[in-house]
């Protein structure tokens, strides 16, 4: 049994494949461990920690959004010389040709798969870390109940019970009256997700394992099941590709500069007043 090792073909190896996947989370952890430290000398910072999972999704779809829009590839994919194509399945009917079904390439990806692939990218992942946050912190209730009792009262409750002994029942019904909807249904969820969210995870990981072992074992041609829903397969740019990228990106750069400069009657417009400006200050040295 061979086990693809070399860089041969357009057929990345597994480990450029987990390269590229792990990419992300360390690019996370290192964010969030610079963060932390400058947040130490400017506490502003700490606002951004509070809301990591948002800033990381946000930035990270900026990054995935111009990568995909210039190199038909993800952020991290693009960094390993990979470019996703769209796989097209298509019935021979020669009967010289042995196989029924064949896999061709188109060179670039639609409108719609680009999207999808943010989706798979960003959003699902961002889904993932809040589902994970909830069932943490469901899980340390859970606990918590299960260390002191859901029953007993603690040291705190029972002063403010013995201080307002004389606290009227209307009072009391009032302040039980208070609790929403929204609240029932938040803690609903959460002990739903705390039930759900295992499994879950064991699913979504265990299809990612088998996926991953058959990509190793070449069995097939899909490294997870995302790129299997797209219809995308992550293939190695060739030169021309990699040139043919480059100019797409000077071009979108000189557009987007072009853009921000104004119309072209303001380029005119401030090459004339350049112009004067270095006639008046020529006319002032020669007095």
């Amino acid at each position: 049994m061979l086990f693809q090792v070399g860089g041969q073909g357009d057929r990345p190896t597994f480990f450029e494949m987990s390269a590229a996947q792990q990419l992300p989370a360390s690019l996370r952890a290192a964010l969030t461990y610079s963060l932390g430290i400058f947040a130490l000398r400017r506490p502003l910072l700490h606002k951004v920690l509070d809301y990591e999972d948002e800033f990381f999704a946000l930035l990270m779809a900026v990054l995935e959004s111009h990568s995909l829009r210039t190199t038909d590839g993800s952020f991290s994919e693009s960094l390993y010389g990979l470019r996703r194509r769209p796989v097209k399945f298509l019935e021979k009917g020669s009967s010289s040709r042995a196989e029924s079904n064949d896999k061709t390439y188109d060179s670039a990806l639609q409108k719609r798969q680009k999207v999808l692939s943010v989706v798979f990218l960003v959003v699902l992942p961002y889904f993932k870390s809040k589902l994970l946050s909830i069932y943490n912190k469901e899980r340390e209730a859970r606990l918590q109940a299960s260390l002191w009792g859901q029953g007993e009262v603690s040291f705190d409750e029972a002063g403010i019970v013995s201080d307002q002994g004389e606290t009227s029942q209307a009072q009391v019904v009032a302040t039980t009256g208070e609790v929403s909807n929204m609240a029932r249904i938040k803690k609903n969820f959460a002990a739903l997700i705390g039930v759900c969210y295992p499994w879950i995870h064991a699913t979504n990981e265990g299809f990612s394992f088998a996926y991953q072992l058959l990509y190793l074992l070449d069995g097939t041609a899909f490294y997870g099941p995302a790129l299997h829903v797209l219809g995308l397969h992550v293939c190695r740019a060739t030169g021309q590709e990699l040139m043919d990228s480059s100019s797409r990106i000077s071009r979108i750069r000189n557009r987007e500069l072009e853009r921000l400069r104004g119309p072209p009657w303001m380029k005119v417009v401030n090459d004339c007043m350049a112009l004067l400006k270095w006639q008046l200050f020529s006319s002032m040295d020669a007095y």
